[in-house]
């Protein structure tokens, strides 16, 4: 059975994987949790790597195809394929995931896309994801439903291979097969994988699932490339050379190159000497020029200096190539480059978010224009210039959806449009409500006392300068056997009458603060509530 073979880590990877779901039947413990977690960043890490690889796959495939398209065509069809067969399974596969996380978090899809698992809160809770996966009273569970997605998965792909080949493919994707728990109990697919098994564990296997799924079209696109003939692409005295007016092209201008069929001698290859600082070889700056020696049987040789100084350099060479007839025959060329310093632009845009009434910093800057030359606009919000190359984006209360940044460069031309950039248009997080530091558990009566006052706390990750404002909340004791009072604040601050139910509090008695109410830059936020006992 043929079929791609993992890499070292992939391997490890995987036993990691089994060595983890074996000790869940045993403990959940906070070591084992972090483990979960460092083997899913591998996972994923390893499933980026592996992305580029078949990024690099279809690439080659598609120039073979741009060569030769009447003898490519049929195999490159099938590679596209499998890459929509692929790409819509890895897609359902995160759409689960991001789901079952939701689920779990009591959260949008939306809000959880962006959080690592080892921020998860709820990455130790089975219940949810249980549900989720398995379903309840006879209904369809998720898992089911993935199961099938797989089998028809893999029914695909390998319908696309001829017949009398698809036994030499082993995937690595396999619903079938025996499963049993700790005690010996037969188990189907979805129960063994998906029942009783926490977060972690599902968010692991799920990322490894999309592993599996790249392995299998990386081998399949791999496959059908070996299945063209080389002889269609290799000549043995005949060469396609491309010769470029410049790699490096602004939008809605015009990419200028030559291309040049040329024939060469495989057994000699030709005498070429090259000089910096002039544009043409002659019998009195020869002794200076550089030999460059090229490979035999290439026909052509390459040449390199090195970029010392800023400005246009100019370069000359000739080559000496020795006719039938045994005369020495010269060409010259010239050409010329340009040397400049790097620049890079580095722009907070990970998130691809503008958060409402808060100043959103960014970053705007396009290689070869000059930062008085570029004119952003955007499609909801304003935009303001604060320094050489940074604006300030401000989003309006009420704002929903997304808004476009748009860039054009002022030229002799006139104005050329530079592309554009969407993000996503969010409120700012809610505060956690905080009194003496604590929203929960167990607190001395006098640190209450002395704290005075109910105060918002934003998020760590949130690295926006912004305060809520805490505009009333309830306060609402139980004195014992009962009896509970309720007192009301119209500011952040507790009132006379809270701190003197504080100071007559007893150990044991219990505070509610509810009904938070927190004015931020979009409208007033209602808070999670804060539950003491005076200890």
């Amino acid at each position: 059975m043929a079929g791609y073979k993992e890499t070292p880590r992939q391997k490890m990877i995987g036993m990691m994987y089994l060595v983890l779901t074996a000790m869940l039947a045993l403990n959940v413990s906070v070591e084992l949790l972090n483990a979960f977690v460092m083997v899913n960043d591998s996972v994923v890490e390893t499933n980026q790597t592996m992305q580029g690889r078949i990024d690099e796959t279809y690439a080659k495939f598609n120039e073979q195809y741009l060569l030769n398209q009447s003898k490519v065509e049929p195999y490159w069809e099938k590679a596209k394929e499998i890459r929509t067969l692929s790409t819509n399974m890895i897609n359902y596969i995160d759409s689960i995931k991001f789901t079952a996380i939701a689920l779990s978090e009591g959260k949008t899809v939306e809000e959880i896309k962006d959080i690592p698992l080892g921020q998860i809160t709820s990455k130790d809770n089975y219940d949810v994801a249980t549900n989720y996966f398995i379903g309840q009273d006879l209904a369809k569970g998720e898992a089911e439903v993935l199961k099938e997605k797989l089998n028809e998965f893999v029914s695909d792909v390998l319908a696309l291979v001829p017949e009398e080949r698809r036994d030499y493919f082993d995937l690595g994707i396999s619903t079938d097969g025996d499963y049993y728990d700790a005690s010996g109990k037969k188990l189907s697919w979805e129960r063994y994988h998906f029942y009783h098994t926490i977060l972690a564990a599902d968010i692991t296997f799920l990322n490894k699932l999309i592993m599996d799924v790249q392995n299998a079209e990386y081998e399949l696109v791999n496959y059908f490339a070996r299945s063209v003939s080389a002889d269609d692409f290799k000549f043995d005295k005949i060469a396609v050379k491309l010769i470029p007016k410049s790699n490096y092209i602004f939008l809605n201008d015009t990419y200028e190159a030559e291309v040049l069929v040329v024939a060469y001698d495989t057994v000699s290859s030709p005498d070429v000497k090259v000089l910096m600082g002039t544009d043409k070889i002659t019998d009195a700056n020869m002794k200076n020029a550089r030999t460059v020696t090229g490979k035999d049987g290439e026909g052509s040789v390459k040449i390199t200096f090195p970029a010392q100084s800023e400005g246009i350099q100019h370069f000359a060479g000739i080559v000496s190539i020795m006719s039938p007839s045994g005369e020495l025959n010269h060409y010259h060329f010239n050409d010329q480059f340009i040397v400049a310093r790097p620049s890079i632009t580095v722009a907070a845009t990970k998130m691809n978010v503008f958060y409402i009434g808060v100043d959103n910093p960014v970053a705007i800057s396009a290689a070869g224009y000059g930062n008085s030359q570029i004119t952003p606009t955007i499609s909801v919000g304003t935009l303001t210039r604060t320094g050489d190359g940074m604006w300030n984006v401000k989003i309006p209360a009420g704002a929903k959806g997304t808004t476009k940044i748009n860039v054009t460069a002022d030229t002799d031309k006139g104005k050329i449009p530079l592309g554009s950039r969407e993000y996503r248009i969010k409120r700012v997080p809610n505060p956690s409500a905080t009194i003496a530091n604590q929203f929960s558990g167990k607190i001395d009566k006098n640190i209450l006392s002395a704290a005075g006052a109910v105060i918002p706390k934003m998020p760590e990750d949130f690295e926006f300068d912004l305060t809520f404002q805490i505009t009333s909340f309830e306060f609402i004791g139980s004195q014992g056997g009962g009896d509970l009072v309720r007192y009301v604040a119209n500011s952040g601050n507790l009132t006379q009458e809270m701190k003197n139910f504080i100071q007559n509090s007893k150990r044991g008695n219990k505070i509610w603060i509810e009904n938070i109410v927190a004015k931020g830059p979009d409208g007033d936020r209602t808070l999670s509530n804060i539950s003491l006992e005076i200890r």
